[in-house]
């Protein structure tokens, strides 16, 4: 099957590499090299769910199906399909009763992190979910030293106002590690990120 992506480039499955526990210089723990941000995440709420920590999925990417073959009358084959622009965030849930909703992003600059990664549409999301008393962060994994932060909406807004109001297009490191919170990185859960929310339920 064709994927594409809404500028038209071909989709390619990028290989996971293989798993390797390492360990993690900042805070002693072990942790996964091997692994992306969002299968860390993923892990992550499947050891919630189990022990009954919270409900938190991630959000289908929505495929927009553009050539569909029907070999046998019982079955059909999707020949060509693309990404849609996600309209909200990568992840939603409950947590004691509260609305949880986050996006997950990675970066390769040691140094800041790029606001292009956002797009006005999530913004605008990110801003209903705190106007309805939801808890909105995002989870930032700064790649070149595997550290693992969490910023609030509240302060994501703060940069992307500062941004659309003339300012710098990207929030330094040290503004994450004074503002945002640092999440150690561990087995079960990987990223403990509910620990960080908890006197906010």
């Amino acid at each position: 099957m064709s994927v594409n992506y809404p500028n038209g480039k071909k989709y390619v499955q990028r290989q996971i590499e293989p798993k390797l526990l390492v360990n993690n210089q900042k805070n002693g723990t072990f942790s996964n090299r091997g692994m992306t941000l969002e299968e860390d995440i993923n892990e992550t709420n499947q050891y919630y769910l189990e022990q009954k920590i919270a409900v938190i999925h991630k959000k289908p990417t929505p495929i927009q199906i553009v050539q569909v073959d029907y070999p046998k009358r019982s079955a059909a084959v999707i020949k060509e399909a693309y990404f849609k622009l996600a309209s909200t965030t990568d992840y939603n849930g409950v947590y004691k009763g509260k609305y949880i909703d986050f996006e997950a992003k990675e970066t390769q600059n040691p140094t800041s992190f790029p606001l292009k990664n956002f797009h006005q549409h999530q913004i605008t999301h990110m801003e209903q979910v705190l106007s309805h008393g939801g808890i909105c962060f995002v989870i930032i994994r700064f790649t070149k030293f595997d550290e693992v932060y969490l910023l609030s909406a509240q302060h994501l807004l703060f940069y992307w106002n500062r941004m659309t109001g003339g300012g710098r297009k990207s929030i330094t490191k040290q503004e994450i590690e004074e503002n945002g919170h640092y999440i150690p990185l561990g087995y079960q859960p990987r990223i403990d990120y509910i620990k960080v929310i908890e006197d906010q339920v």
